[in-house]
């Protein structure tokens, strides 16, 4: 079985310069937890997730560090918190969404995708043709196609 075959081609997108308030509606409003963030010619730029939204409604917390002969030295990373802080202050998805993206070809075998979603960790994986969204494939997707494959 391949990615074609059980791929969801009717797929919510959206542009890097859209609100990150849209979004959040878009996700609501669908019952979906992320979506594929596409340029103009569909290409996969991004993918904006309820994960990437959360840190709006948390409170940033500045990292521990302390100070040792002039030098400073973070007791936790300072570049997830660079990172959270500018998905806190963002309102438009460019700057929210998460830039490294897994996509996977619409013939990649079904396996493959859920050994990438397992150890990655990931819900969601957009299918391209030719660099170009085409369909994706979620934890849901893959369940469904067990229950038809045994039922």
């Amino acid at each position: 079985m391949l990615a074609r075959d059980i791929m969801t081609r009717e797929v919510i997108a959206v542009h890097p310069d859209d609100r990150v308030e849209e979004v959040a509606k878009l996700l609501v409003d669908n019952k979906i937890s992320g979506i594929p963030v596409i340029d103009e010619d569909r290409h996969i730029v991004g993918i904006i997730t309820e994960k990437d939204l959360m840190i709006k409604a948390s409170e940033l917390r500045v990292p521990f560090y302390v100070t040792l002969f002039d030098s400073i030295i973070f007791l936790e990373n300072p570049i997830r918190f660079n990172n959270n802080l500018k998905k806190y202050a963002a309102s438009k998805v460019k700057d929210a969404m998460t830039k490294k993206v897994l996509v996977v070809e619409e013939d990649r075998p079904v396996t493959d995708i859920v050994d990438i979603m397992q150890s990655k960790r990931i819900n969601r994986v957009p299918v391209a043709r030719n660099g170009k969204l085409v369909g994706i494939i979620t934890r849901n997707d893959i369940l469904k196609s067990l229950v038809k494959r045994n039922g």
